[in-house]
């Protein structure tokens, strides 16, 4: 744990978070919010986009979710938000396979910011099924 928590990589994917901004007319949209620390993510899909009020890693893991999650179904995404979960609470061992997760693993100590990490997904996982609604 001595290695910072808010690595260059991680403030280099939070100032990211205006690559996918909201959509106009969306075919979804959900907002979360944590608890825990107070971050937001709202997400819309069509194409994805989003408004990220959150910590650096907030904003960094609604980065790539924004980058990575096109191509992915609702299934991909719910998957992969459970293994980002157990990863981050140390019931899985490797990290889910997603691109540049590994940016996030410093996360994996602190227990109070695995919500803001999980945010997006859970956003954008409540945007898809508005959708499909």
């Amino acid at each position: 744990m001595n290695a910072p928590l808010y690595s260059l990589d991680v403030l280099r994917l939070a100032a990211a978070t205006a690559e996918a901004p909201r959509l106009a007319q969306p075919d979804g949209t959900a907002e979360r919010a944590s608890r825990t620390c107070g971050s937001r993510v709202i997400c819309d899909v069509e194409a994805l986009g989003h408004e990220v009020s959150a910590c650096a890693l907030g904003q960094a893991a609604a980065t790539l979710l924004a980058r990575n999650a096109r191509s992915r179904s609702l299934s991909e995404l719910e998957v992969a938000r459970v293994e980002v979960g157990a990863f981050l609470t140390g019931d899985a061992d490797l990290l889910p396979d997603w691109p540049s997760l590994d940016v996030l693993a410093r996360a994996r100590p602190y227990p109070a910011r695995h919500a803001a990490i999980l945010l997006p997904f859970d956003a954008a996982i409540a945007a898809i099924k508005a959708a499909q609604a």
